[in-house]
């Protein structure tokens, strides 16, 4: 009696244990058809967001949404992966005049049913991206998603010069020594000055580079734009010129002339108050 009772609980451990095997084998296979991944790669002062992913699904487009920090929708793509489920595209960002953090929302809805729906915030600045790396992904196993690394890039980060100069510095990042191309690009967009240099940095990468203004191709009043290229790498700036010289920003002309104001105010005060004190 024992020994029958004996092998009928070994029977239903042996079976319990099956049971166990088999919906785990299922769950496994279940979870290697399901899922998506899509990662937002962006250098330091780029104009370009990348974007790539891999969904499991290939039977339906991927449909993209840009959202500005006002909640407006400034972008809409859409794309087919590849057989394998693998995608790209790329967002240009110097048409996207605010600065924060924008949404960028990914969904695939094969059907009309919404199967995956996915978003990243990438930061842009004064029509420039910052340094970005998000990924986010549902995906399970069967899928190892490449690790991306940004390194750090060619920046321009200021142009100096006093007003009325007609010199100006550049100042930049960069986390190589390969040589640079400078070009200058008045505001018709005509190329009025294309030099080539090897950075001197210090370490921690920035460089300086003058330029100096004037003559018959400075002679149109407006912004120029300064263009860095090393490489693949890109960056740009504009600076203010009129009758070839450097123009100040408005707000240090406003702040001069508020000052000049805020003088002239206690002056005529002052005097005023002179002019009434009583004689004796």
């Amino acid at each position: 009696m024992n020994f029958k009772s004996s092998v009928t609980s070994m029977t239903l451990i042996v079976m319990v244990l099956s049971i166990i095997s088999i919906t785990s084998i299922q769950q496994d296979a279940f979870a290697q058809t399901t899922g998506m991944s899509i990662s937002a790669i962006a250098s330091e002062g780029s104009d370009t967001i990348s974007i790539n992913g891999h969904t499991k699904s290939s039977v339906t487009d991927i449909t993209f949404t840009v959202i500005s920090p006002s909640l407006n929708v400034v972008s809409i793509d859409q794309l087919t992966p590849d057989k394998n489920g693998d995608f790209a595209t790329e967002f240009k960002v110097p048409m996207w005049k605010e600065n924060g953090f924008y949404t960028i929302k990914a969904e695939q809805s094969p059907y009309g049913s919404s199967l995956y729906k996915m978003s990243l915030r990438v930061e842009v600045i004064n029509g420039m991206t910052s340094e970005t790396s998000v990924s986010q992904s549902t995906l399970e196993k069967g899928f190892v998603e490449p690790t991306q690394t940004v390194r750090k890039t060619l920046v321009i980060k200021e142009a100096n010069s006093m007003a009325g100069s007609n010199t100006i510095k550049i100042s930049g990042i960069t986390d190589s020594a390969n040589s640079i191309t400078l070009k200058v690009i008045a505001p018709n967009g005509n190329v009025i000055v294309v030099d080539q240099f090897a950075p001197n940095l210090n370490a921690n990468g920035h460089f300086t580079k003058e330029i100096i203004t004037g003559g018959a191709l400075w002679k149109q009043d407006g912004n120029y734009t300064i263009v860095a290229q090393q490489g693949n790498d890109k960056s740009s700036i504009e600076v203010g010129i009129e009758n070839g010289l450097v123009i100040p920003e408005f707000g240090t002309i406003a702040v001069m002339i508020l000052a000049v104001a805020i003088i002239s105010i206690i002056a005529v005060s002052a005097k005023s108050k002179l002019s009434i004190m009583p004689r004796y």
